[in-house]
């Protein structure tokens, strides 16, 4: 296993909109929470740390290996809410802080260390991953978020829109099939953990408020976002009560598929 040192920090809010109590939510018995916790511990992060505004939260993870850190319930991001945690916890400024959200029940072990990774190798504050597509589904899908890169592997743009515009190609009809792949951000990141601080002071820019996508602050104030492919497939988030029935068929199957065995498919 790579011997890289990093944390991996899970900002975990009870009051999710859409689906409310969402990291209490049980996946095959389980706290949500509880099982991106040992996707975390399975990626061989040095420390895994729970940054929560609810004690029930808290709770929950208590006896799994993780730390916890209570934090303020009015914090606008995830990043905004591990800022907080990085004063607390007085974690070293060059300290590699992974932000693995607290609904990624089956976040691969090998995506975790890879954004830790790309981040170690670069000299940015701040890494991200994405994935290839082919698809124009993908393309004009607000919900996928596609990026640009550049020559050295550092984000040019993000946007919910299709990016790059292929002006031929989208002239009349959409097509079937790109003219080659695009690209789609996954929602890990990767930070310094003196960067953390800085993110959270930045003013929310227009290009933030436009899209609705936090990292858009970073590029807006200057700052550079290095990227790199995800080595395997992330599977999808929870996000509804759809998402929690589809998570625990899978768990199920997997468990149905190894006797005796109480691991997931990933683990």
């Amino acid at each position: 296993m790579d011997t890289l040192d990093f944390l991996v920090a899970i900002p975990a809010r009870y009051g999710a909109s859409r689906l409310p109590g969402k990291p209490l939510r049980l996946l095959a018995g389980e706290p949500m929470v509880v099982h991106v916790a040992r996707r975390a511990l399975a990626a061989g992060a040095a420390e895994v740390v729970v940054a929560t505004d609810d004690e029930r939260i808290a709770e929950a993870v208590r006896g799994h290996g993780v730390s916890v850190c209570m934090t303020r319930a009015d914090h606008a991001s995830g990043t905004d809410r591990l800022a907080e945690c990085a004063r607390q916890l007085g974690w070293a400024p060059d300290r590699i802080v992974v932000n693995l959200q607290g609904d990624e029940p089956f976040a691969p072990a090998e995506g975790i260390r890879a954004v830790a990774r790309r981040l170690a190798d670069s000299d940015a504050p701040m890494a991200t991953l994405y994935a290839e597509f082919t698809d124009t589904g993908t393309a004009f899908d607000p919900n996928a978020v596609k990026l640009v890169r550049d020559a050295q592997g550092h984000a040019l743009y993000f946007s919910r829109a299709p990016l790059p515009w292929h002006r031929d190609r989208y002239a009349g009809d959409r097509v079937s099939a790109l003219p080659q792949p695009g690209l789609r951000h996954i929602g890990i990141y990767a930070y310094r953990a003196g960067f953390l601080a800085e993110f959270a002071a930045l003013p929310h820019g227009q290009l933030e408020q436009a899209e609705a996508l936090e990292q858009l602050r970073v590029l807006e104030a200057g700052y550079r976002i290095a990227v790199a492919p995800t080595p395997v497939a992330f599977p999808p988030g929870v996000d509804t009560e759809a998402d929690l029935a589809r998570a625990e068929s899978r768990i199920i199957s997997s468990r149905d598929a190894a006797p005796g065995s109480t691991r997931t498919e990933d683990e």
